[in-house]
Parts: structure tokens; sequence; C-alpha cells
């Protein structure tokens, strides 16, 4: 089952995969200010309020009759308790818990064994306080509590808060109003892409003009680049390959039409037997221009994908005579073989060597017999080692050609004067095995043969380790 087509642009989705982090990351450092900001303010506050405490403590004093009393008037009390904001309370208790001074019912925190001091939250008379008692030890024995309300805190906490907060969040803002301006800019030239292509007529396969200031958006419009220019080599190679078939087809077949039409017009069965005798050859002729046609198609659909390994060129060689053994003989050609009774590995495809051979041999016979008086076709295929590279030889003692002949052989649909008195080919053969050689990296050139007659046509391929 086919997925649903993506609904969210590509610039949201990064927008979300950047700004939800940050996001996250403010909202997590902002809960951590504000536990900083309420310790810091709470260790301030409640060190005033135990300041308080030591103040009025400092006041407590022993009287005549041995009893603890509070050494300060009302309006001093309300001297050393003072705050503008805030509305404090105290108490003074004896160790047994009888109240000297202050407020009754004022909450105290219970004090362990040892503990001086303690710091809590209470609710008195309808008033959040914080609290803190002090314990002091003989000569006088006493507790004094002092409670303060927290209107003073929750403002200053309020206040941390924002100062620390408020600017976080508008560079945030800011900072995600500058990410979509910046992924807008960098994104142009994907939707400049895909308008591009969008607009383009399916037979327009030029490459595409992507100006991106970022290196991958870059590399991926030379990689669309790249792609049609594969696609527009593949169309042209097609379409090459349908009009040589075309074009080429059309003789040999309008040849085998006639010879139809020209033995039916006869009554002699001797013209019938002549007449088919040749219709075979027509047909052969057409049979070796189609596989040659495709060779040629072939090579050049595999020049993108071609993976090159160790191939025993030495098997290869024996095989190909082997099969060629019967139409040497049958052509009375002395066909042999130099160099592979030892193992010879190069950097190819099987596939590849074998064309190169067949048609390598496949012109040396039909073209390289020598035809003078006594003279005995020779043919040599020959196999030499040079360091890092493998020779592959040619050699037949047949008239040869000169260098311009040389020249103008090499390429497509190329056939001297003697091949076409022959009807042998289309010129196909070597302009297949210069194809070849270049798919396999090595070098080819036709050479006269040193000493006599001939042609000697030579292959430089690379050298593998089996």
């Amino acid at each position: 089952m086919a997925e649903p087509p993506p609904t969210a642009s590509l610039r949201s989705r990064l927008q979300r995969r950047v700004l939800v982090p940050l996001a996250l990351t403010w909202l997590l450092g902002s809960a951590m200010a504000a536990a900083v900001a309420y310790v810091f303010t709470q260790r301030a506050f409640d060190r005033t309020l135990l300041d308080d405490a030591y103040a009025i403590a400092a006041q407590v004093t022993e009287t005549a009759d041995g009893e603890v009393a509070l050494n300060l008037s009302p309006r001093e009390i309300g001297a050393v308790l003072f705050d503008q904001t805030e509305r404090v309370f105290f108490s003074v208790r004896r160790a047994d818990g009888l109240l000297v001074a202050g407020h009754a019912g004022l909450p105290s925190n219970p004090l362990g064994t040892g503990q001086l001091w303690d710091f809590g939250d209470h609710h008195y008379n309808g008033l959040d306080l914080r609290v803190v008692t002090l314990r002091r030890e003989p000569p006088y024995d006493f507790t004094v509590v002092v409670g303060q309300t927290v209107q003073s805190r929750t403002l200053v906490l309020k206040r941390l808060l924002a100062v620390v907060a408020l600017p976080q969040a508008l560079l945030l803002l800011g900072l995600g109003w500058w990410l979509r301006r910046s992924m807008k800019d960098e994104l142009r030239p994907l939707a400049d892409l895909q308008q591009a292509l969008q607009q383009r007529d399916s037979s327009d396969l030029s490459p595409i003009a992507v100006h991106a200031p970022s290196r991958d958006v870059a590399q991926l419009g030379q990689a669309f680049s790249d792609l049609m220019a594969r696609i527009a080599a593949g169309v042209r190679a097609q379409r090459e390959f349908a009009g040589n078939v075309a074009h080429e087809m059309r003789t040999p077949l309008a040849g085998i039409r006639s010879l139809v039409e020209f033995g039916l017009a006869q009554p002699d069965p001797a013209v019938w037997a002549e007449q088919l005798r040749r219709i075979g050859a027509s047909e052969k002729r057409a049979s070796h221009l189609v596989d040659q046609l495709l060779a040629l198609a072939l090579a050049d659909e595999a020049r993108d994908s071609l993976l090159l390994v160790p191939v025993p060129l030495h098997e290869l060689v024996q095989e190909q005579l082997l099969r060629l053994l019967p139409q040497a003989d049958a052509q009375g050609v002395d066909l042999g073989a130099e160099g592979v009774e030892e193992p010879v590995w190069v950097l190819g495809t099987a596939a590849l060597v074998e064309g190169l051979l067949v048609n390598l041999a496949d012109n040396a016979l039909r073209y390289g017999i020598s035809q003078g008086p006594g003279a005995v076709p020779r043919i040599t295929v020959a196999v030499q080692l040079q360091g890092d590279e493998v020779l592959l030889s040619v050699v037949d003692n047949g008239p040869g050609m000169d260098a311009a002949r040389r020249q103008r052989a090499l390429g497509r649909w190329e056939q001297d004067a003697a091949g076409v008195g022959q009807g042998a080919g289309v010129g196909l053969g070597l302009a297949i095995v210069v194809r070849y050689v270049e798919l396999l990296g090595g070098r080819f050139s036709l050479d006269t043969v040193a000493g006599g007659p001939g042609l000697s046509a030579r292959v430089v391929l690379r050298r593998a380790r089996r």
C-alpha cells in the first residue's frame, strides 16, 4: 500500500526540528533559573529574618526574681522589626512554652537536639508567613519566633524571573524569525529547481543551472544535471540505434524481398535453389549486422555502470580459437595462438573481452586473408606481458592497409573497397573494438606487420592479479 504524500513543507519541518529543541531548552533554562533565583531569594530574606530574631534575643534579660523578660518598649520593638511592605510578628517564650512577649498563637518550628534555629512556612491569621525559630542556650533558656509575610519575596522572585525569562523569550522569537528568513533564502534554489523541472518540456534534457549558496543544494542541482546528461545520452543512443537499424536493415531486407520475387517468377528449380542460397547469405549478413548494432548499443549503455574484475585472458583466447577453427579450416586459414600457455589475467569483463576477440578475429578472417598465389593465409592471436599491462594482438598476413585507411577503419560505418566488394559487414567491427577498449580503460591501434604484408591489431589492457 502506497504511503500518503507528506503534507508539511521542508521549511516548516526544518523550523520545527530547530525551534522545538530551542524552546525546550529555553523552558529548561528558565526553570533552572527560577529554581536558582528562588533559592538565593529565600536565603537573602531568611538571613534578614534571622538577624531580626537575634536582635530581639539580644534584648532578653533575666529579672531580679529569675524570670526572663524582654527589655524593649513597644516603640523600640517597632523600630527593630520595621519593614515598609511586610507585616512582622514575633514572640518570646520561655523553655516551658510560656509567652514572655509578642503575639500569642504565632506558630513556631520544632527544633531538634543541638539545633539553634530553623525556618518554615506557616499560616497565621489568614496570612502566609515565613517563620524563623531561634533557641537561646543557658544561662538564658528561651525561644524567639519571628514571622514575616512573603509579598516582597514573591515580588522579587517574579521580577527576577521576568528579567531572566523575558530576554530569553525575545531572543527565541528573534532567532525563530531569523531562522525562518534564512531557511527561506537557503531553500529558494530548491523551489527554483522544482519550478524549472515543472516548466520544462519532456524532450528538453539539457543541464539545469542551479545557483545555490550552500554546497549541498549545489550538489543536488549538479546531480540533477548529471542525471539529465545520462538520460540524454541514453536517449541519443536509443535514437541512434533505432536509426542505424532502420537505415542498415533496409538494404538486406529489400535484397531478400527482390530475391524472393525473382525466384517466384522463375519456373526452374535450379534458379530457386540459387535464390535460396542468396537469401540465406543475405539473412546471415542481416543477422551479423543486428548483432553488431546490439553490441554497440549495449556498450553505450554500460559506460556508467561497468564493474571491472579480473578476467582470465588465456582461457578466453583458447575458447574463441576453438570456436573459430571450423570456419578457419573451411577458408584454409592457419589459425594459431601464442603466449596462452601460462595464466594471464586482465581487468575487465568476460563479455567485453570476448567481444574484442570475436570482432578482431572476424575482421581478420574477412579482410586479412592473403590472396597471393601459393600463399598460406595465416592469423595469429598473441598474448604478451608488458609490466602492469597485457598486449593482445591479432596479426594476419593479408594485404594490409595504409595509414589513411587504418585511420578511417576505426570509425563507424567505415568500410574500404575490399570489404564492399566482398559484401561482408558494414564497417562496425573495429568501431565496436574501439568502444570496448575505451570501456576497459585500454588502448587500441592498427599497425603494419614488420618485414612483410599484413595487419596487426593491438589492444593494450590493464593487468590484474588473480
